[in-house]
C-alpha cells in the first residue's frame, strides 16, 4: 500500500516559490556532480520506508493549503556533524500541482494515506492557477471556490 508524507513548506509563499527553490537546489547538486534530485533535510526518519517508497510522494502545505506534491525516490538516515540523528529525503525534481486543501499548520512532517491525498490537478488546471495572482487564489479559497 502506498503511503506519502506531508510537510509544511516554511518560507513558500507560493507553489512558484517552491518550483523556483527546487529547481535552484537540483541544479546546484548537478553543478556538484550529484545525483539530480532535491533533498530535503528532517530531524525524524520515517518508520515506513517501504510503504513511502512504493510510489509515494511529499505533498507540500503552502500557507495554510496543500498545494503541491514531490515523488519520493530514496530515505536515506544519517548523522550531521554534532552527531545528531537527522534523515535526507530524496525527491524527484518535478513539483506536481495538486487540488488545493486547507491544512491547519503543524510541526515535522506527518504520514498522509494515499485515500486522503489531494488529486493531482491537469496541465491546464495547474496553469490557470499559476497564472492568478496569490492573492486571489487565497480570497477564492476561503470563500470555497476554489
Amino acid at each position: 500500500m502506498t503511503l506519502n508524507l506531508i510537510k509544511l513548506a516554511v518560507g513558500a509563499e507560493s507553489t512558484k516559490d517552491l518550483t523556483d527553490w527546487i529547481a535552484e537546489r537540483t541544479r546546484a547538486a548537478k553543478a556538484r556532480g550529484l545525483p539530480p534530485y532535491y533533498a530535503h533535510v528532517t530531524r525524524m526518519t520515517p518508520k515506513r520506508e517501504d510503504e513511502l517508497l512504493a510510489g509515494g510522494s511529499l505533498y507540500w502545505v503552502i500557507r495554510g493549503v496543500i498545494s503541491a506534491r514531490q515523488p519520493l525516490v530514496a530515505i536515506e538516515p544519517f548523522r550531521d556533524g554534532e552527531g545528531v540523528s537527522r534523515c535526507r529525503l530524496l525527491l524527484a525534481p518535478e513539483v506536481v500541482a495538486v487540488a488545493p486543501r486547507p491544512m491547519r499548520p503543524f510541526q515535522g512532517w506527518r504520514y498522509l494515506k494515499a485515500s486522503d491525498a489531494p488529486p493531482d490537478l491537469s496541465q491546464s488546471e495547474a496553469d490557470g492557477l499559476a497564472a492568478m495572482p496569490e492573492e486571489m487564489r487565497r480570497e477564492l479559497r476561503e470563500l470555497g471556490l476554489l
